[in-house]
């Protein structure tokens, strides 16, 4: 049985059986949608599959990080007593705002400072997909984030920016080509201390991003 409906941005973790069927179910509906769009899903060649690729997109590619388990992560021991900023990105991110299910595409940068664990560069990327995976907002998406790499690995500090063009605002609406929001959490010393903070927006700077 599929788990009830819950928030946009939560976890549901589905076994293959039940991705599956979603999956069917998804696409049953994106073929009524279509339909009342008035698109000819028979005799338009173009349209006769769309129903289905749209269920796999939704399902197992753009919102995955609903249905998928956390990806796994392994800590291992800060042996070294690293104590210095290091910063991983940009990371490319690709999410869907939940009001209009319209794509989010931008980059995201990490900046931690070690406390008793650290982690593999790439598990980075792969918890941000798993994150940002799912319809969301961006303020919420950096927070969960955040949290996430909190609770994993207990950094001294932590600071994760996104920075990302909504098409919500370039496709519909108001139709702005040129807008973008930055977004930023700050934990532990990259909070509490400005020369810190100061340090690791420099880094990231170094890396491309630009406010």
């Amino acid at each position: 049985m599929i788990p009830d409906p819950k928030f946009s941005n939560e976890n549901i973790p589905l076994n293959q059986d039940q991705i599956d069927q979603m999956t069917i179910e998804v696409e049953d509906a994106c073929r009524r949608l279509l339909w009342s769009l008035k698109i000819d899903q028979v005799r338009d060649h173009n349209a006769q599959d769309t129903a289905k690729r749209m269920a796999k997109m939704y399902v197992k590619e753009v919102f995955a990080g609903r249905y998928q388990e956390m990806p796994k992560i392994t800590a291992f021991p800060n042996a070294k007593a690293l104590d210095e900023i290091y910063t991983v990105g940009p990371i490319s991110i690709r999410s869907a705002c939940s009001h209009h299910f319209a794509p989010i595409l931008g980059e995201v940068w990490i900046g931690i400072i070690p406390g008793d664990q650290v982690i593999g560069l790439s598990k980075f990327a792969r918890l941000t997909d798993w994150i940002f995976s799912r319809p969301q907002i961006q303020e919420e998406a950096t927070i969960q984030l955040a949290d996430l790499l909190e609770e994993k690995i207990k950094p001294k500090a932590l600071g994760v920016v996104v920075k990302a063009d909504h098409l919500c605002m370039k496709w519909r609406g108001v139709k702005e080509p040129c807008s973008n929001m930055i977004t930023s959490v700050m934990r532990g010393k990259f909070r509490d201390n400005p020369s810190a903070k100061a340090e690791f927006i420099s880094l990231i700077e170094g890396q491309g991003f630009r406010s």
